[in-house]
């Protein structure tokens, strides 16, 4: 789970692009920077834009956790144009 200190710092989206709404592969780039976590085990992890994921063998999951697929969670500004 994500925390932060000052509710003031951040921002909240519509949800309308693109980012907010898929699931991404291992090894997949990374369509924004921010925090993505993994559909099946909950693991979080930090990517910037157009770096691909971690590759499948980053990390196991049990069957019942299914594929490991990343969703975006928080975006981040890594570039000041925000």
């Amino acid at each position: 789970m994500a925390w932060y200190v000052d509710e003031s710092n951040l921002n909240k989206s519509d949800g309308n692009k693109d980012w907010w709404k898929h699931w991404y592969g291992p090894s997949t780039k990374a369509p924004v920077s921010g925090i993505y976590k993994c559909l099946g085990c909950k693991r979080e992890i930090t990517s910037n834009a157009d770096d691909p994921f971690p590759p499948q063998n980053h990390h196991q999951h049990s069957q019942t956790q299914g594929d490991i697929r990343w969703h975006l969670i928080v975006r981040t500004d890594t570039e000041g144009t925000a």
